[in-house]
């Protein structure tokens, strides 16, 4: 039998979003084993007084098997 564990996760990067989903699931591998794949539920970006996005952040669901 296998169970997983889905944990929620908010990440950011000034880069792209790609780049943070990348650095929130890093992270989370630091700490969490057998992740098996995340989904993205939120985009959010922040943008300066002239509507250039200065940072991205994701909100994100991590699955990943208990063992």
């Amino acid at each position: 039998m296998t169970v997983a564990k889905i944990i929620e996760l908010n990440a950011s990067s000034k880069k792209s979003l790609e780049d943070a989903v990348q650095v929130g699931l890093k992270k989370a591998a630091s700490s969490v084993k057998n992740i098996q794949g995340a989904w993205v539920k939120e985009i959010k970006v922040v943008t300066d007084a002239d509507g250039n996005i200065t940072e991205w952040r994701a909100d994100m669901k991590v699955t990943f098997i208990v063992q």
